[in-house]
């Protein structure tokens, strides 16, 4: 097993491993969570007329099958919007297709339904779900303000963004509270919403930080409620 770069995070009374690429490994469970594929999205657009490389699906899949290898994991949890829309997984070209038969076909791969990929079941295996309850710990895509117990969710694509050196730098992050964690989009193709922007502050109720995960180690920042 090749070793992968990670920085240690405790969430929910459990242990993590926060990589770079925007993931979660759980080693007590060899679990991998990712949010935010959006596979397909340049051939929505494409739709529409604005032409993009067409390439943002096999980009995304390729990164995922590095580090399903990489820690050898035995689930899969996807916390929705992994297609763009609810066609996208018929749009996938053949070879894009074919690596995520095999990757759904290695683990037990769970994803959980989003915004943008509610209404389908087609997804070339796996098993479909609106949420989870795991260990404690609540999988859904879209943080509920209101919710008590721990949660990971997706939706917001967070960024941070700060200067250095004079130069504005923008990094995808996680957000955390004592019982929240959003994570960052995985896709390939993916825009970021600031981490101040008010509708992560609603979803997390204040008191956040950002999370830059580095290959050795963590990066907190404390966010303004």
């Amino acid at each position: 097993m090749v070793p992968v770069p990670f920085a240690e995070l405790r969430f929910a009374g459990h242990l993590w491993h926060a990589l770079p690429e925007g993931a979660l490994f759980w080693p007590a469970r060899r679990a991998l969570l990712v949010a935010d594929l959006h596979l397909e999205k340049a051939s929505w657009f494409a739709r529409g007329g604005q032409m993009l490389p067409p390439y943002d699906s096999i980009a995304t899949l390729t990164a995922l099958d590095a580090l399903v290898t990489a820690t050898q994991a035995e689930e899969i949890w996807c916390l929705g919007d992994s297609f763009h829309d609810v066609q996208g997984c018929d749009r996938l070209p053949d070879a894009a297709r074919a690596l995520l038969t095999r990757l759904t076909a290695r683990a037990r791969w769970t994803w959980i339904t989003g915004n943008h990929d509610r209404h389908f079941v087609d997804r070339c295996g796996g098993a479909v779900r609106d949420e989870a309850e795991v260990d404690g710990v609540v999988l859904r895509h879209e943080a509920e303000p209101c919710e008590a117990r721990h949660e990971m969710s997706g939706h917001f694509h967070p960024k941070l963004r700060v200067r250095v050196r004079g130069k504005l730098v923008a990094r995808r992050c996680f957000v955390a509270t004592a019982t929240k964690l959003i994570f960052p989009a995985f896709g390939a193709l993916t825009g970021g919403l600031d981490v101040t922007h008010p509708e992560i502050t609603r979803a997390t109720g204040g008191g956040a930080e950002a999370l830059v995960a580095l290959p050795d180690r963590l990066l907190r920042f404390p966010l303004a409620a």
